[in-house]
């Protein structure tokens, strides 16, 4: 997902889950696009950032209960620029049991 939509892939990820949560701890590489942007238009790039999220998340549920059949309740992703870590959340109407 992170390739498809940011053209840049992950580094390192863990994946926890408990009980409905899936969470995904994830050090990326940031767009290059979004790089260049960043030094001249820090505001720019915060509505980019802010959309490309967005759109992650779309993409990311609508995968996950494509493959998995399983109703996600919500998604739930923050990223942090400056380390290039970023934490998604995933909320599933049912327990997985694990």
């Amino acid at each position: 997902m992170n390739q498809e939509i940011y053209s840049t892939g992950v580094n390192k990820q863990k994946i926890d889950i408990l009980d409905n949560r899936i969470v995904i701890f994830a050090q990326t590489r940031r767009s290059p696009l979004i790089s260049v942007l960043s030094e001249r238009y820090p505001e720019l790039t915060l509505s980019v950032d802010g959309a490309l999220a967005m759109e992650y998340k779309r993409r990311l549920k609508e995968k996950f209960e494509d493959q998995f059949g399983i109703k996600v309740t919500t998604i739930i992703k923050d990223y942090d620029s400056a380390s290039e870590h970023a934490c998604t959340v995933i909320y599933l109407e049912q327990s997985l049991g694990i």
